[in-house]
């Protein structure tokens, strides 16, 4: 501005003067023009830049904002995933629960139909025993020598309900070996007995107790062929299934669990397999 006050004095001066010509009037005017054209670019050089600055200004607002939103935002992310997590071991460990829970049910339900076994057992052995003759000895003698004797009692055998009930007191009792020893005892000497499918059923649970899964699949196979039309058998294809799961043949044992659903639906071996399957991403209906 200083500039152009000068120059435009000077131009005076000469003009009053007469000592311009009109070309170098002209010459001063044209740059009279000039500089108010570049003063006026400098003002809106200056106006953009204080617009920029006010933008970065605001723009740099609106991230530290965003920052602290999204600051916010990953700490509650954080807290529902660990809330979540907290839930889904509360609903694993009562998961488990509950299986143990049926297993335990399912256990009690064997008992109590062995107890009733073992009734009906010891109600047919009562019925066919001939009664005593009046509780007198049969006494005996020779007609030579008129010497009077008594026959001697008879021989004593082990009753085949206590080799029983010793041998599952054992397994109860974690004594798994003195289990399958006494279960198999009383197989040899009672093949045909109304509990043989319960003995060989137990000893292939020993087995899964002890966590010889290959031989405890052998076993319940063997309940399942031996004895085809007993309540033992959806509970040894369950246990089959969950051997083959604990030695990472899961095919196999899916195939066992959902044959425990389809072919024995209402048990409540059914349900564990249910469960299983679910536990493993299966559903089934």
């Amino acid at each position: 501005m200083n500039t152009l006050r000068s120059l435009a004095g000077l131009a005076l001066v000469l003009l009053v003067a007469g000592c311009a010509s009109s070309g170098d009037l002209e010459k001063e005017q044209q740059r009279v023009s000039d500089l108010q054209e570049e003063l006026a670019n400098v003002k809106r050089t200056s106006a953009g830049k204080e617009e920029v600055q006010g933008v970065n200004q605001r723009i740099a607002e609106q991230t530290e904002t965003l920052l602290k939103s999204n600051a916010t935002l990953v700490a509650k992310v954080g807290a529902l995933e660990d809330r979540l997590q907290t839930t889904q071991g509360a609903v694993e460990q009562a998961s488990y629960r509950i299986d143990r829970l049926a297993e335990q049910l399912t256990q009690s339900q064997h008992e109590v139909a062995e107890l009733r076994a073992r009734v009906d057992a010891l109600s047919a052995s009562a019925s066919a025993a001939p009664p005593a003759a009046g509780g007198t000895p049969v006494i005996t003698g020779t007609p030579a020598t008129g010497e009077m004797t008594v026959p001697p009692p008879p021989a004593s055998s082990e009753d085949p309900m206590q080799t029983y009930q010793a041998a599952y007191r054992d397994y109860q009792r974690g004594n798994y070996d003195l289990a399958m020893e006494g279960f198999a005892d009383f197989l040899a000497g009672n093949p045909n007995s109304d509990l043989a499918d319960n003995a060989s059923y137990w000893i292939g649970e020993s087995l899964f107790s002890q966590k010889k899964y290959r031989e405890a699949i052998e076993q319940f196979d063997n309940v399942v062929t031996k004895y085809p039309k007993s309540d033992k058998v959806p509970g040894a294809l369950l246990k089959k299934g969950y051997a083959y799961i604990a030695i990472n043949e899961r095919a196999q044992g899916v195939v066992q669990l959902q044959y425990v659903v389809h072919e024995h639906p209402k048990s409540q071996e059914a349900s564990l397999a249910r469960q299983r399957l679910k536990q493993l991403g299966i559903d089934t209906k």
